[in-house]
């Protein structure tokens, strides 16, 4: 154990947010706080963070351990470059690196006698220089820092000169690079593309060390955490598996609990009427044995009934009238930024009832596509056509079109005026506003909060064409639900930006990659863009193809002469040989694995039961089918890395 929670309570006011939380860590687990916005998730880092003190309760952590922490929104100030802010978590291992170099520059001169105490020193500091990964700390702190999404060319920018959303994946790759035996994560998907998320999951789940995890990205979770700490309503849960074993263990908690719940009410029910039948003889003996079940009843412990939470909301998307067939075609649409080419001769077409995702990198131009269609930004070349009745419905991902100075109130009342104010009411408290906070602010509501607001604003506008530019931002889990389950239901068309796999997985029929200045098309969900993504990139954008196959600029040192520089690629090149026999290592072992359980479906083909189960069979074959694939792929992996050895 390298982390528990013992007992925490905390209470902002009479207003309790955790109860009696107890839970606790293992040494290289990697867990998952999950929960409605507003649960206290964030509250029950900080209190581990020892930023906010525990009301009762005691965080312990293991002897020696060390914590990292990714706020929300870090607050980072100084003038340093991207590479420099990141390079400066590793100031001890700098240091190290010049005490090594001056030692070296003074071995010649160390007289014989002293000779052999120098070179035990030398040996010690360069032993501990190669545990901290010295020798390739600057290759690690570019790898790191692409694989959030910066590219070399943005290096050298200055952290002022960034967006929030950049300064916090700085922040993260900062955190990564540290290794902290416990890393706290608070929503670190939230400013990340899908490539960037997919890297991020390799790091997490490769990592030696511990992780626990604010998200609400259900794909990333499934893929790395083992463990999920439920925070509900002042309660914590825990529960065992990755986030989909989560939630099918609580759906069959929850049916449990209601059956308890139910049994006991028809118990209770049973009770009082033979009471009541007791006492209505009106006989001495009859009326003490009711008098007996009276106290019995009394003393049992009454259930509460399970709630789901967040069901109140209410989101019905309709459209007032349905479009024509073709809802829109783009033709050699380009638009470009001083410096940057975001696309060029861009052609597609949506039509009505498709549900198309496009996804992308960030700076691909996606939420500027958007905003050309939706006549917010002009484009250099081409058209946009709108097909015959189509009225568009737009979702903003930073909500500029609320008015931050209006009240809730105000915003739905001036956009939609024939309504009344009971209309509108019932409409706020459909979004979980009601009471006096439908007279808040805009600008004083979370971005859940704000959320919640675009989607009322978009269910009252009966558009047959929602364009929807990141709308899973800032919701949690059940709200995200509850818009997929409208979504899937719409009887409009859909174009939408998303980072979110799992969101995409779920509700899209088509999705669009903007990759190398172009669209690459799949007719499919998430899993089937998954299947065919290396095979068509390298068809319709073989440029982005080749820009994904580039290995990383190698990190060299201008500093030091020749011996010094020879010195250090001797030891990258070492590093790079124990990397590679790593990944050779790992590569038999899953060809083993495979090569296993191929052997094992081959032997249940031929069992009788399974032979005349078709459903079993179709889905068996499937797998099958899957893994030879990955075998066949797993080899030629295997020999190419054999090749470089």
């Amino acid at each position: 154990m390298v982390l528990a929670c013992q007992n925490i309570c905390k209470a902002f006011g009479t207003d309790e947010i955790i109860k009696h939380a107890s839970f606790h860590i293992e040494a290289g687990e990697k867990a998952a706080i999950v929960g409605i916005n507003g649960a206290g998730k964030t509250t029950l880092l900080r209190i581990i963070m020892q930023e906010l003190s525990a009301d009762e309760g005691e965080v312990v952590t293991a002897k020696g351990r060390t914590l990292g922490y990714l706020p929300q929104n870090p607050d980072i100030q100084g003038n340093r470059t991207i590479y420099e802010e990141v390079l400066s978590a590793k100031e001890y291992v700098m240091g190290l690196e010049q005490r090594l170099l001056g030692m070296e520059a003074r071995m010649q001169e160390v007289p014989s006698g002293e000779l052999t105490s120098f070179m035990e020193s030398y040996h010690r500091l360069q032993q501990e220089f190669e545990q901290l990964d010295g020798y390739t700390y600057k290759s690690e702190i570019a790898g790191v820092l692409k694989g959030l999404g910066f590219s070399e060319g943005e290096f050298g920018k200055r952290m002022q000169e960034l967006s929030g959303g950049q300064r916090t994946r700085v922040c993260l790759g900062k955190l990564l690079v540290t290794k902290p035996d416990i890393i706290l994560l608070d929503e670190p998907t939230n400013h990340l593309d899908i490539g960037a998320i997919t890297w991020l999951e390799s790091f997490l789940a490769n990592y030696r060390g511990a992780a626990l995890i604010v998200a609400h990205d259900r794909y990333f979770l499934d893929k790395v955490v083992t463990k999920v700490v439920e925070l509900d309503r002042t309660r914590v849960t825990v529960y065992q598996g990755n986030y989909t074993a989560y939630a099918h263990k609580r759906a069959q908690v929850r049916e449990t609990l209601l059956k308890q719940y139910y049994n006991q009410q028809r118990e209770i029910q049973h009770q009082e009427e033979v009471i009541a039948k007791l006492k209505s003889f009106n006989r001495e003996k009859s009326i003490k044995r009711a008098e007996s079940r009276e106290k019995m009843l009394a003393k049992v412990e009454r259930l509460e009934k399970p709630t789901e939470e967040n069901t109140d909301i209410k989101l019905h998307l309709e459209p007032r009238i349905i479009s024509g067939n073709d809802v829109l075609k783009v033709e050699q649409l380009a638009k470009a930024y001083p410096g940057q080419q975001l696309f060029s001769d861009i052609d597609f077409e949506i039509r009505r009832g498709e549900r198309v995702a496009l996804i992308g990198d960030n700076g691909t131009g996606k939420t500027t596509l958007l905003k050309i269609i939706n006549d917010m930004v002009q484009a250099d070349a081409g058209t946009v056509t709108l097909g015959t009745n189509v009225h568009i419905g737009y979702y903003d991902q930073e909500h500029q079109v609320l008015h931050t100075e209006k009240t809730l109130v105000e915003e739905i009342s001036d956009a939609y005026p024939e309504l009344t104010n009971t209309r509108i009411r019932n409409v706020l408290a459909a979004f979980l506003f009601t009471g006096d906070e439908v007279f808040k602010r805009i600008g004083d509501l979370s971005g859940g909060e704000r959320g919640r607001v675009s989607l009322a604003k978009l269910m009252l506008s009966e558009a047959n064409f929602l364009i929807l530019d990141e709308p899973t931002n800032h919701l949690d889990i059940t709200s995200k639900e509850i818009l997929e389950q409208a979504l899937n239901q719409y009887a409009g068309t859909i174009f939408y930006v998303s980072h979110d796999r799992y969101f995409i997985n779920k509700t899209a029929t088509r999705i669009l990659n903007l990759t190398g200045e172009t669209l690459v098309n799949y007719i499919g969900n998430y899993d089937y863009y998954l299947e065919k993504c290396q095979e068509l990139t390298q068809i319709y954008a073989p440029g982005a193809a080749r820009d994904q196959e580039k290995p990383p600029a190698e990190q060299t040192s201008q500093s030091g002469a020749g011996g010094r520089l020879d010195w250090k690629q001797q030891k990258e090149e070492q590093a790079r040989k124990r990397k590679l026999a790593s990944d050779l290592r790992r590569t038999e072992e899953a060809i083993s694995g495979h090569e296993v359980r191929i052997a094992q479906l081959e032997e249940q083909f031929s069992d009788p039961v399974i032979a005349t189960n078709s459903a079993e069979l179709g889905k068996l074959q499937a797998e099958y089918d899957r893994l030879k694939e990955e075998l066949s792929q797993l080899y030629e992996k295997w020999e190419a890395l054999a090749m470089e050895e």
